[in-house]
């Protein structure tokens, strides 16, 4: 088989996960890569503000759709239970948004919704089944720490990022262009 073709096109499912650095910027290294390749992006982040670098590049560049939450103020464990409520009424919210577009996408990622599951912001049972109806050939990503084991079950691809040292860990934070 030549290099580059493909015997089976159906999309597959990615997990991106673990304590390290460097999910969301992997499922950002598979956005470009799709994106240069002609292929249409819709990259969905949550618990997150939308201001990160990485985000505003992807808007610019005109090849990949980028959809956040803009009503979210802060950490969900900071929240108080109104913040709370409101917060899972938005993202579930945008998950409909993003599975409602998916048929015209060719990758989608869902940044972060590894933890909407696991903080109850999203309900997992509404992510399987996505994942168990998605469109044939559309390839989808999961990001985030400690994936439930239906999740990991259903995926093609899980790749473990780990931690072994960070300058957190000495008290630097994050810094501009680097981790965000």
């Amino acid at each position: 088989m030549a290099h580059g073709t493909c015997m089976n096109s159906a999309g597959l499912i990615h997990i991106y996960c673990g304590d390290g650095k460097g999910k969301t910027t992997s499922a950002v290294g598979l956005a470009v890569r799709s994106a240069g390749a002609g292929k249409r992006v819709l990259f969905v982040q949550f618990l997150k503000n939308g201001t990160s670098s990485e985000i505003d590049y992807l808007r610019k560049s005109g090849s990949v759709e980028v959809l956040y939450c803009r009503t979210i103020p802060g950490f969900f464990s900071q929240m108080t239970e109104e913040e709370k409520a409101i917060a899972k009424r938005d993202y579930s919210l945008l998950f409909d948004q993003a599975v409602g577009q998916a048929e015209a996408f060719d990758l989608l990622i869902f940044d972060e919704i590894i933890a909407t599951c696991n903080l109850g912001i999203v309900a997992l049972d509404r992510i399987l089944d996505f994942l168990d109806h998605k469109p044939k050939n559309l390839e989808v990503v999961l990001t985030g720490r400690n994936p439930d084991k239906a999740l990991i079950k259903r995926a093609d691809y899980v790749s473990e990022i780990r931690k072994v040292k960070h300058p957190y860990d000495q008290g630097i934070t994050a810094r501009k262009g680097i981790e965000y």
